[in-house]
This record gives structure tokens, sequence and C-alpha cells, in this order.
């Protein structure tokens, strides 16, 4: 039997539980998924409870399966309840159990609400990503974007960009790119990866005269990896690696600060953009957006994000497993 991936509730306030419902509802026993969550939280919706996994795919077919986590306090869509943390918290940690013990094939995590984590429960971590990290005891972890259009990492993340050049050292950009290659291979089947690199200055510093950290430490860190057997492309003009026949030519672009790769996947192909973190010993996915308090519980949320998430959790676990 096909092992269900199990979604984590993310902050119960946001558009988590309205979209866990309209997954189910689009997908139905197609793709069997289970929300690890209160269901308190979905009143009136069409689920069944379960007390393992492995009844999930069953009860696909009646209702979104939910395995009970109860939460303390109420719900208020839009506004975040402080006695709710902690239950976010621990349904991270219960799907992590779930996926590293063999009972849930992948895990897609709903969007959480950091400061209502911070505020409520202390939390210590940037976000998702960190958390998962420590849950699972590995350090070198990278958050890759994917859609249909494109695959793109950026080797820093959410810091300012003046912090950016200090930040993006040797070691880190090579962490980066190991990882994402050896993701394409283990997780998305692509024997020989082709890798696009992007430089930090406009014009991937144009010899020298917009910038040096191409010439000083990309270009020859980039030139010990290829020696190593990787295929590597660049540094390359971030303004000219993402049309249509740029990306023809690589399966994976490595950018070098959040827009520069966030921008382009997001203007090509907003809706079904899938974070996917790259280092873990399992499979996890996440939809590309935030919780949407504003929006939360008046039914406009979109579910496609969500949506291309499972279902990549459950491609790259096949592959995986393969």
């Amino acid at each position: 039997m096909t092992r269900p991936v199990a979604l984590s509730c993310g902050e119960p306030a946001g558009v988590g539980p309205e979209l866990a419902l309209r997954a189910w509802e689009i997908l139905g026993p197609g793709l069997p998924f289970f929300l690890i969550g209160d269901p308190a939280h979905l009143p009136g919706a069409p689920i069944v409870e379960i007390t393992e996994p492995s009844e999930a795919a069953h009860a696909c077919e009646s209702g979104l399966p939910v395995l009970p986590h109860v939460f303390d306090g109420p719900l208020t869509p839009g506004t975040p309840n402080p006695s709710h943390a902690q239950g976010v918290i621990d349904v991270i940690a219960r799907g992590v159990d779930l996926v590293q013990s063999g009972a849930a094939s992948a895990l897609c995590t709903a969007p959480i609400h950091k400061q209502a984590l911070q505020d409520g429960a202390g939390f210590a971590y940037p976000g998702h990503t960190e958390y998962l990290a420590a849950l699972a005891g590995v350090e070198d972890v990278v958050m890759m974007l994917s859609s249909d259009q494109l695959r793109v990492v950026p080797a820093t993340i959410h810091i300012p960009l003046s912090q950016v050049p200090a930040r993006l050292t040797p070691a880190r950009l090579e962490a980066t790119i190991r990882v994402t290659h050896a993701a394409l291979i283990r997780d998305f089947g692509i024997a020989a990866p082709r890798i696009a690199v992007a430089g930090l200055n406009p014009h991937a510093g144009e010899a020298g005269k917009m910038g040096r950290e191409e010439i000083d430490m990309i270009a020859p860190l980039l030139g010990r990896l290829r020696a190593d057997g990787l295929d590597l492309r660049g540094p390359l003009s971030a303004d000219t690696m993402f049309h249509a026949a740029a990306r023809a030519r690589y399966d994976a672009a490595i950018a070098m600060y959040h827009d520069q790769a966030l921008i382009p996947i997001k203007t090509l192909d907003f809706d079904r953009g899938v974070n996917v973190t790259l280092g873990l010993p399992f499979i996890r996915t996440s939809p590309d957006h935030g919780t949407a308090l504003d929006i939360a519980g008046k039914g406009k949320a979109n579910p496609t994000s969500l949506i291309e998430a499972l279902k990549m959790a459950a491609r790259l676990a096949a592959v995986r497993a393969a």
C-alpha cells in the first residue's frame, strides 16, 4: 500500500485548515494524505478522524483524514491565539516522527506564523526549515523553490541585502551547490544534473568593474567543483538566466540571495511554486505562501500551491524510495 503524505496544520488561524479541506475535495482518494491537527478547527467539514496514517487511504474516499491533535483555547480565523503556539510546534515534530518512522511517505507543512510561535511558545528558530533541520539532526539544508517552469535555490535567504556579501562564504556556497546536486539525483531522478550559478553583482561583476566576488570567490569555487565532476555553468549574469531558452540549459539555478531567486519563479509560476527543503533525511514540501491571516476563514484562499506541494511530496518520495 502507498504510504500517505502527512500534512501539518500550520497556524490554525490562517488559511491552512480551509486549504487542507479544499485540497482533499480536489484530489480525493487519488493522492492519499492526512492532516495532523484539531478536528474542531474544521467545523462542519467532511472529515474522518483516523488513529494511524495507514487508515488515510481508505478515509480519503469519504472525507479529509485527520489525525487528531487537540489544541488549547478557541480559534478565531485571522487572529493567532498564543495558546495554540506550542500545539503548532508539536504537530510539526509529530509529522517528522511519522515520516522518519516510515508511517508517512513525506511531510508537507502548512504555513506557520513565526511571530505567533515566538510570542506564544518562545520558538527559537527563524522558521520551519531550521526547526526541521534540528529535529532531523542535520546542518546543511537548502531551500528550493520548484515548479514545472523553474527550480531555483537561494544561497542566502532571510537576511538584509547589506549582509549578503559577508554571509556568502565559499563554505556556504559550496554546501548549497553540493546539497542541491545530491537532491537533484536522489529526489528528482536526474542522473547528471546541470546547475546554473548566478553571480552576485550586476552582469556577474563585469570582469571586476562592478564587484570582485565573482573573480575572487565564485569562479574559483565553481572551477574546483567542476574538477570533482559537477556540471556547473557560471557565474552567470542573473538578468539573462531566467528566460525560456536559458532555463532549457539547466536543471536548477543557484541564486546568491532571496529576491534574485524568488522574483523569477514567482513571476513565472506564482500559484504553483513549491518550497522544498533539500538535505533532510525525509521529503518535506510546503506551499509557497504565508498564513494569509487577512483572508482566513473567508473562502478566498487559493489551494493550488498546497495541492502542488502535496503532489510534489508524493512524487519525490516515490523517487527517493526507488
